[in-house]
């Protein structure tokens, strides 16, 4: 697979990228993939010199849990912290904007996924700008206070942290789950037709789809200012959810690839007595 052609190296047009690609066997090819992607982070759990932090974004209903779920399944529990950031509470309204975020990185050796990420913060507040007024920050008075300006100023930030903890060994791959209004549409209803589905419907779901275009015009804004060397996008096509979920995967395996991770050796001292460690555990 052709993991580049996802990747976003230029100005992207979202209306213009396709939001269906199936894969023949995407399931299948899905099994062998995570598999290879667990062994990996064992070893750069064993080695502690990266962490990895995957984010998922997407319009509702876009398959972010259940790629979490099949993506991650073969992973040891220790290798995988997953966050999904919800309205920030009172305690993280006191801190600024990326500080719960901060604190959720994973320690090295570990692989961190962001269920929505810090990017809400140029999203969901960049929608609705009354949001904003909950963070009490000084500077902000009034709407007139929330231009484009303000929102542009916390991506460079955004792009600011994540230069950093890249550079500190977190390896930042950031996904963008491209679904079409039409598939979303049939996602909602089977929410609504299935009884057991039923739970994951809210009515917020149908307010927040009638500003589809604006929330495509704001993701095409944060994708195409934040898409870095050290930290770069992929758009993933996710209408087919099997071919989403091997493409994430795919894409992660490859771009772990690249750091040759490698277990860590015993001390010489200690190899030199690896026989007589052996005798004695076999003559007890």
């Amino acid at each position: 697979m052709d993991i580049n052609k996802y990747k976003v190296t230029e100005p992207v047009e979202l209306h213009k990228i396709p939001t269906q690609e199936p894969i023949e066997d995407a399931e299948k090819k899905l099994k062998r993939v995570r598999k290879k992607i667990a062994n990996l982070q064992n070893t750069m759990y064993a080695e502690g010199k990266y962490s990895a932090l995957i984010c998922l974004q997407g319009m509702d209903t876009s398959g972010k849990d259940s790629l979490i779920r099949e993506v991650f399944k073969q992973f040891n529990a220790r290798g995988v912290e997953v966050h999904s950031f919800k309205v920030p509470t009172e305690l993280e309204l006191k801190h600024d904007f990326l500080w719960r975020h901060y604190i959720a990185l994973p320690a090295k050796g570990k692989v961190g996924v962001f269920n929505r990420t810090h990017y809400e913060n140029v999203l969901v507040t960049r929608v609705h700008p009354e949001y904003v007024f909950s963070e009490n920050i000084p500077t902000v008075n009034s709407l007139d206070d929330l231009k484009d300006d303000f929102y542009h100023s916390r991506m460079e930030r955004i792009n600011q942290f994540e230069k950093h903890i890249s550079d500190n060994g977190t390896i930042i791959l950031k996904f963008f789950l491209h679904l079409s209004k039409d598939e979303q549409k049939n996602r909602l209803l089977r929410r609504l037709n299935i009884p057991e589905k039923n739970w994951k419907f809210s009515a917020g779901d149908l307010k927040e789809r009638k500003l589809w275009d604006t929330y495509q015009e704001c993701y095409e804004d944060a994708i195409n200012r934040t898409s870095t060397y050290y930290a770069p996008w992929f758009v993933v096509p996710a209408d087919d959810k099997p071919t989403a979920r091997l493409i994430v995967a795919s894409t992660i395996l490859e771009e772990f690839k690249k750091y040759d991770f490698k277990e860590p050796v015993l001390e010489p001292k200690l190899m030199d007595k690896i026989d007589e460690f052996k005798a004695q555990l076999n003559n007890e």
